[in-house]
């Protein structure tokens, strides 16, 4: 092996250590970021659940009571 394919090999090396670096510090961004966003979906599906139980709590409510006033 010549010294110029040494030094291409070694530079090589380093252009793909600096990559990896890179690439981890991205890849350690997007995971908080999805880790952010599941919050924020768990949050507003929460919510969500909620009024669907309000709605459905609303027309067996009213279900029942029409059902009483028919009967009476």
């Amino acid at each position: 092996m010549t010294n110029e394919e040494r030094n291409l090999a070694i530079k090589a090396l380093e252009q793909i250590a600096r990559h990896e670096a890179e690439c981890g510090e991205r890849w350690g961004e997007a995971l908080n970021e999805l880790k952010n966003l599941r919050s924020v979906a768990d949050a507003h599906a929460a919510r969500w659940e909620k009024l669907a139980w309000l709605v459905v709590g609303t027309v067996v409510t009213t279900g029942a009571g029409v059902c009483a006033a028919m009967l009476a």
